[in-house]
Formats: C-alpha cells, sequence, structure tokens
C-alpha cells in the first residue's frame, strides 16, 4: 500500500510525526549552538528554546503522540531503538545509550516510530 492509498488520518499522522522528528533533531541543534554563547546573550535564547519544546510537547500530546528520549539509560536490546554502533561492541559488555540520533515516538495504541542511538561501555 502507497501513501497515496492511506487514509488521510494516516498520512496526517506520518506527516506530524516526521516534523516532530525534525523539530526535535533542529532543537538539539539549536541547544548546542546556544551553549557557545555567553551566559547573558544565551539565557534569551534558551528560554525561547524551552518555549518551543513545551509547544512541541502539548501539540503532540494533544494528538496522542510523545517523544521518548532514552539517553543516558542502560541499552537493552528489546528497546524501540536501533543502535548505530552496536557491532563495536561485545556481547557481554554493559551499554549505555550515550546520544539519541533520533527520538522514539509513542502513540496511545503504542510504537509509532523506533528511534536512533548512539551507545558507549558503561563504567563498571
Amino acid at each position: 500500500m502507497t501513501i497515496d492509498e492511506r487514509n488521510p488520518y494516516d498520512r496526517l499522522e506520518q506527516s506530524l510525526i516526521e516534523i516532530a522528528v525534525e523539530s526535535w533533531r533542529f532543537s538539539r541543534l539549536f541547544a548546542r549552538v546556544v551553549s557557545k554563547l555567553d551566559a547573558g546573550e544565551a539565557g534569551r535564547y534558551v528560554n525561547q528554546l524551552r518555549y518551543f519544546q513545551k509547544k512541541l510537547e502539548e501539540t503532540l500530546d494533544e494528538t496522542g503522540l510523545k517523544l521518548v528520549n532514552v539517553e543516558g539509560e542502560l541499552f537493552d536490546p528489546g528497546m524501540a531503538a536501533s543502535a548505530l554502533n552496536i557491532g563495536d561492541f561485545g556481547p557481554d559488555d554493559t551499554l549505555l545509550v550515550d546520544q539519541m540520533m533520533a527520538p522514539i515516538i509513542m502513540g496511545t495504541e503504542g510504537l509509532k516510530k523506533q528511534g536512533t542511538v548512539m551507545l558507549r561501555k558503561a563504567n563498571p
């Protein structure tokens, strides 16, 4: 079934998910740029970023969607995220999610979009 054959609600939801993922990525980039500014100048931009992130979360919540970030959590192969660098580790390594490359998107019925992560070894 092509995208054009799906019902309009599915197409709208998929479009919302894609714009949410890109907004999440842009927010992270913006936060990195703001972190390089001096404290006096950065404050105003940090507040604008927080407002944008809050509005994004509220809008997604109204449609039953939620962005899930698992950075810092122990990696579990059953996680709704694929690890780009899983081949760099052995089967007995304890791994942490070091960085989210794309968020997990959950809906009221379950997983809507799998996330993407980078891993690192947990400190022994």
